[in-house]
């Protein structure tokens, strides 16, 4: 008996429109790259266009990148090798904002900084330059030692330079203060806040529209108050040079209503 032969399998002539969706698909996706691409910010391209010529003027090349990228910044200085302070891992905007103010104050306050007179820190609200009372103030009080001058000459300039706020937040430990000036840790540190910025606006020329005032006692400490090294590090007067997001918690400016007419003098 003869084998039934198979019947030939019916060929498929709409296996093109696999391809063809393929084919749009990645046509669609290319479009969407390019409006997006087309919609980018301007204004954060320029600030990063404007950090990475400084950063190439400056030698300071490995410290943008590295910076941006999360790590630590590596300076050059003559034949050594420093390391600067590492930004906070959540401020690539602010980093790219005040990157080249933290460079340039890494090498213009080496010298203070090792010495461990203060400290400078990129956080997502922006530039901190932490003031260790032990150099900046006598103990227990508001008067900026004269000695100290030079150094915050060199922070006055990189604010001046800068349209960004700046605020000024006391901080001390958490030892009751007694003495007849100031009844609590709550004035001192006020009081520390206000005289950096006497200082800053008189001497050093930065108007006072720029600068707020902060006093948190020893609610913000950066030490443990249970060891004298600690209290040390909570002493201080901390400069922030406001960044985008740090001056969105700040009250917005109430716009100025215009004066009286002055009235006509009488005869």
């Amino acid at each position: 008996m003869a084998r039934k032969k198979k019947p030939e399998d019916h060929e498929n002539h709409e296996r093109w429109l696999i391809s063809y969706a393929d084919f749009v698909t990645l046509l669609f996706a290319f479009f969407v790259v390019m409006f997006a691409s087309s919609n980018m910010d301007k204004e954060k391209a320029k600030q990063v266009s404007e950090s990475v010529v400084n950063a190439i003027n400056e030698s300071h090349v490995a410290a943008a990148v590295s910076a941006v990228l999360g790590g630590g910044n590596v300076r050059r200085v003559g034949k050594s090798v420093t390391k600067a302070p590492k930004p906070d891992e959540a401020a690539p905007a602010v980093v790219v904002e005040l990157l080249p103010s933290l460079e340039f104050l890494t090498q213009a306050l080496e010298a203070e900084i090792r010495a461990g007179k203060l400290k400078l820190t990129l956080e997502s609200r922006g530039l901190v330059v932490s003031l260790l009372q032990a150099t900046f103030f006598p103990s227990g009080q508001d008067t900026i030692e004269a000695a100290t001058f030079p150094s915050l000459a060199k922070i006055a300039g990189v604010v001046r330079k800068l349209p960004n706020p700046v605020r000024l937040e006391g901080h001390t430990d958490s030892v009751p203060i007694s003495n007849p000036r100031f009844r609590s840790n709550w004035e001192l540190s006020a009081a520390r806040s206000i005289a950096m910025m006497e200082l800053l606006t008189t001497r050093f020329e930065i108007p006072k529209g720029r600068i707020m005032i902060a006093g948190y006692a020893d609610n913000v400490p950066v030490g443990s108050n249970e060891t004298e090294e600690g209290r040390a590090q909570n002493r201080r007067v901390d400069l922030v040079i406001l960044g985008s997001k740090g001056l969105a918690s700040e009250p917005a400016h109430a716009p100025q209503k215009p004066g009286p007419a002055a009235a006509p003098h009488g005869k």
